[in-house]
């Protein structure tokens, strides 16, 4: 018999994470229908800084840490993220206890004016707000012109909409998410544009230590998902782990095994080296190992190491 009573869920105000925390909140009264179920909403810092790219300011960690000090000091009980924006290192005092179902992990192309990628033409503004696309764009279209932007989806639309930009690169998830799937142009396939790690799965994270809840969240784990999930975070870890590395890690479980590809790359100048390998389902960060592996002897911490210091 479970002692779930009662929870808070620490989230962010913007439309998607509110999304994300209402549903992990339906979910949990769904199968605890006696506990209560309350939201804390907070803005972080994430969010308070617009005027520079992520990479600039301090990381994907300025969308968590309010979060996490909500925890520590026991205002509420856990958080819901877009895994894509979980550290891959948590503090001291925190744990990743469940990853859910993945929605689409791939891309997405926005545009008012174009059907796709391919249809744009030399010179037009692509807004993305991550080195990872910048990248991408920088491989397979390097005539076009990339520009960070920044806010959260709804505001990145307003952007586009009002022309300072041509078209934007986003990901699928978020505008499925908040019924925005009809903007979509075109979805990115992951051979052109490689997801980035967790991308389209939501992360729970809680006090470690905290068995209560720890038991109570595990409903909310995919197994295949959180599979993919660890070793796509274990290259990504093996990097450096921040948004300042241009870097993609994708896994699938095909033929009851996974498969993981990654790159890294400078997204100055689209250089890039690729690795993929299989193997079990039950070590996803042996194989992350393997291709972790394989890029370094393809000469990736060169490159990273060129791109950090520009």
């Amino acid at each position: 018999m479970s002692k779930f009573e009662r929870c808070v869920i620490a989230t962010r105000e913007s439309p998607l994470a509110m999304w994300q925390a209402l549903h992990v909140q339906a979910l949990l009264r769904e199968r605890y229908p006696d506990a209560q179920v309350d939201l804390l909403g907070m803005t972080t810092r994430g969010d308070q800084i617009l005027d520079r790219t992520l990479s600039k300011v301090g990381g994907k960690g300025l969308f968590v840490k309010e979060l996490e000090t909500a925890m520590q000091a026991r205002e509420a009980d856990l958080a819901v993220h877009s895994l894509k924006d979980v550290p891959m290192v948590l503090p001291e005092g925190f744990e990743l206890v469940a990853v859910s179902k993945r929605e689409d992990p791939r891309d997405a192309f926005v545009s008012p004016k174009y059907a796709s990628l391919d249809e744009l033409p030399a010179g037009a503004r692509v807004g993305t707000a991550s080195l990872r696309r910048e990248l991408m764009l920088r491989i397979n279209y390097p005539h076009l012109e990339v520009l960070p932007v920044r806010g959260n989806v709804g505001t990145r639309l307003k952007k586009l909409d009002a022309g300072e930009y041509d078209a934007l690169v986003m990901a699928s998830a978020g505008l499925k998410r908040l019924g925005l799937a009809d903007r979509i142009r075109e979805i990115i396939p992951v051979e052109k544009s490689l997801p980035s790690p967790g991308q389209g799965a939501l992360g729970v994270e809680i006090r470690a230590g905290d068995d209560v809840m720890h038991e109570a969240m595990q409903f909310l784990n995919d197994e295949e998902t959180r599979a993919c999930c660890l070793a796509e975070r274990a290259v990504s870890r093996a990097f450096g782990g921040s948004c300042q590395v241009p870097l993609a890690a994708y896994a699938i479980v095909e033929n009851g095994e996974l498969w993981l590809r990654a790159l890294v790359g400078n997204h100055h100048t689209g250089e890039c080296v690729r690795a993929e390998a299989r193997g079990p389902l039950s070590d996803p960060e042996g194989l992350a190992i393997t291709v972790v592996d394989s890029l370094r002897a393809q000469g990736a911490e060169a490159i990273l190491q060129a791109v950090l210091s520009l």
